[in-house]
């Protein structure tokens, strides 16, 4: 999968286009074509049949065979494949926390871009992409990290789209039952899993932990109370606890617990997120069910800071409060994202890219889609100027 995520779609060039550029965009793409195609022979049938069903199942029939368990949309198995894809140090399927914390990530980014001579303007809020004639200009070229809904609904004049790629757009799926939960504690949790006399840091603490889906049908009750609009009861979650590598986000003795949980309806049915008491209802539903894997979890909360769907898209843009951009279904994905016919990081406005999670090859830490499509604005900049 690494050869189709770190490369750009082989998506035909739309638009007025020169005989040059045509036949330069079908070879790219028969090039592409070629290496997917000795991708698949190496691979044997055997092992193409076995990753074909691994990709269409969905995640319930691949935990199945490999877990005593009773999530059921074909399909869904593929976010399981996303999940374990990338490399830490040489290492495969290999999660690894950022010293300082995820915001770390975008200083070093930032500062290699500053030492290259690029000027970075922050805490100010794009209101909208001006297009105009070429007599004004302020840039040739503009890279939109936001989600598609939030560039084009939002950014973009609706009247230089056209009307099939805004209904696309619109329409695509940008649900999201995710509730992001950061946990500052006195002590590390202890878990009844684990016996062990030692309050310092266990390679259990460094893992990533799951609570509440011991069985698919769990998952699956989670899952229905989300679709009936309500909170889950009993909220699937997955915790990391980044303090017990990381000595530089806690104070001594103290540390951080991440908890990403589910499932959390939008606009739930029988209360709002923006109650006080609401939201603080659902807090203490998760650290009450952490309590049965790790006794006294609930009373070690020093403080915490929960961001649901709504927070989500208001502090951070994220439409829907979905953290991928967007639905990673099978046919959200490749040459089906953003939207069918524009899946090359290039958008229907000239000189307007698409570089962020909406894009191939998708949400996660990555940076495959920026990087995919830095590489299409360095080609289009060098045909321009040449």
């Amino acid at each position: 999968m690494d050869f189709i995520l770190d490369s750009p779609t082989p998506e035909t060039l739309n638009g007025d286009i020169s005989l040059h550029d045509r036949l330069r965009n079908k070879l790219q793409n028969s090039v592409f074509w070629a290496r997917c195609m000795r991708h698949v022979l190496s691979l044997g049938q055997k092992e193409m049949v076995s990753f074909m069903d691994f990709l269409l199942s969905p995640t319930s029939k691949v935990l199945n065979k490999w877990f005593e368990a009773s999530i059921h949309a074909p399909g869904s198995g593929y976010v399981l494949l996303h999940h374990v894809m990338g490399e830490t140090d040489g290492d495969r399927n290999v999660w690894s926390h950022v010293e300082g914390g995820m915001g770390s990530v975008s200083l070093a980014i930032s500062k290699a871009a500053i030492e290259a001579g690029v000027h970075i303007l922050t805490n100010a809020e794009v209101s909208q992409v001006l297009l105009f004639d070429g007599t004004r200009v302020h840039s040739s070229i503009v890279l939109s990290n936001a989600t598609p809904y939030k560039t084009f609904m939002g950014l973009v004049p609706q009247d230089a789209l056209p009307n099939d790629f805004l209904r696309a757009v619109k329409y695509s799926d940008y649900y999201s039952g995710v509730t992001k939960i950061n946990v500052a504690v006195d002590k590390l949790p202890q878990f009844h899993c684990y016996k062990s006399s030692q309050l310092e840091v266990g390679p259990h603490h460094t893992a990533t932990i799951h609570i509440g889906s011991e069985s698919m049908e769990e998952i699956g009750s989670a899952c229905l109370d989300a679709w009936n609009g309500l909170p889950s009861g009993r909220p699937v979650m997955e915790m990391t606890i980044p303090s017990s590598m990381d000595k530089t986000i806690s104070p001594p003795g103290k540390h951080v617990v991440s908890l990403f949980t589910q499932y959390t309806p939008y606009k739930p049915s029988d209360g709002s997120w923006e109650d006080p008491t609401y939201r603080e209802s659902y807090a203490q539903k998760c650290f009450s069910l952490i309590d049965e894997y790790a006794p006294g979890f609930s009373t070690s909360v020093i403080g915490y800071d929960m961001l649901t769907p709504p927070d989500l898209e208001r502090e951070f843009g994220l439409t829907g409060g979905n953290i991928f951009h967007g639905a990673m279904g099978l046919d959200s994905l490749f040459l089906m994202r953003p939207a069918i016919g524009w899946s090359g990081y290039r958008s229907p406005v000239n000189g307007l890219y698409m570089c962020g999670s909406g894009s191939h090859p998708g949400g996660g830490v990555m940076g495959a889609p920026g990087r995919n499509a830095a590489h299409v604005v360095l080609q289009d900049f060098k045909k321009q100027y040449r």
